[in-house]
């Protein structure tokens, strides 16, 4: 009679739980090392191709200083908890007020005097006024024509656009995440293209510092939606790539001349438009709209003074 075969011992509770948590520690040191060549070859790419001029090459930094900043944020998620909602919203609140000052400091009162210099209908008040206006509709429209049409995935409210139900959810929430940094880096790239100097490294500088909770933000929301760390982590770091993209594209339209008033118009409506449809609602939907408005109102002091120091 054939003895039967010994039953194979089962993994030890211990053992199971580490395995998972090594995988995603490796699989997590592996995307930040493409993460690390990717972006200084991508720099390489872009400098010694199209990078010719002083401002878009200027721009190119400030937006990969930013997307570095997201990608910075999104660590701590590999060691601590999901931040609570009250914080989450906190920071929401934080961005937003940065965001509003780039807007009003860097880009809109820039943009009026641009149009009055440019003698746009008789160069007075009234025409400055007028193009600035319909430059920042058209930014808030284009906005609202990608968010129509892009499908993709907000954190609370959910799929959105066409085709929405036909894509996977980890692409859903890359093309919401991408949705939400293209005006900032637009933002960043127009004010290096308009020679704004120092303005321009202010309005930088305070979009890199609120990408770091950002970003924060983004890989806490994708670890709380099922992602794992690893993943979570990789994909909030991929999520600020197209920001040095966005500021090469805002540097270089600006080179032509004439647009400077219509360009930094433009970013000024998409900024607001994220601003309004996403940040503010988002921080305001679970009920932390005390904290939020206090994130808000440190956020916009913060810039503020940045923007006044540096100018």
């Amino acid at each position: 009679m054939a003895q039967a075969s010994p039953t194979p011992a089962a993994p030890s509770p211990r053992a199971k739980n580490m395995w998972p948590l090594r995988t995603v520690r490796v699989r997590t040191l592996i995307g930040l090392a493409i993460y690390a060549v990717g972006v200084p070859a991508l720099c390489l790419f872009f400098w010694n191709g199209f990078l010719t001029q002083p401002a878009v090459r200027g721009a190119f930094i400030a937006g990969s200083m930013a997307a570095l900043a997201t990608a910075l944020g999104t660590l701590p998620v590999l060691l601590a908890h999901k931040p609570s909602e009250r914080v989450q919203d906190t920071l929401f609140g934080f961005g937003a007020g940065v965001m509003l000052v780039a807007c009003a400091f860097s880009l809109v009162i820039p943009g009026l005097q641009a149009a009055r210099e440019s003698n746009v209908l008789g160069g007075g008040g009234w025409g400055a006024g007028a193009l600035m206006g319909a430059a920042i509709m058209l930014g808030g429209a284009a906005m609202l024509a990608l968010d129509r049409l892009l499908p993709h995935e907000h954190f609370i409210k959910g799929r959105e656009g066409a085709e929405a139900t036909k894509l996977r959810r980890t692409w859903l929430f890359v093309i919401a995440i991408m949705l939400h940094n293209v005006p900032e880096g637009l933002a960043i790239g127009v004010g290096y293209g308009a020679n704004e100097g120092l303005m321009a490294h202010a309005l930088a500088i305070g979009i890199t510092i609120q990408d770091v909770p950002e970003g924060f933000i983004v890989a806490a929301a994708l670890l709380a939606a099922g992602y794992t760390r690893g993943f979570s982590v990789a994909l909030g770091a991929a999520s600020g790539l197209v920001e040095p993209v966005a500021a090469v594209m805002g540097a270089t339209i600006m080179g032509y001349s004439g647009l400077l008033p219509w360009g930094l118009g433009l970013a000024a409506g998409a900024m607001l438009f994220v601003v309004s449809h996403e940040i503010i609602p988002e921080s305001h939907r679970k009920g932390h709209e005390v904290f939020a408005t206090g994130g808000l109102m440190a956020g916009f002091v913060l810039m503020m003074v940045l923007d006044t120091a540096l100018a």
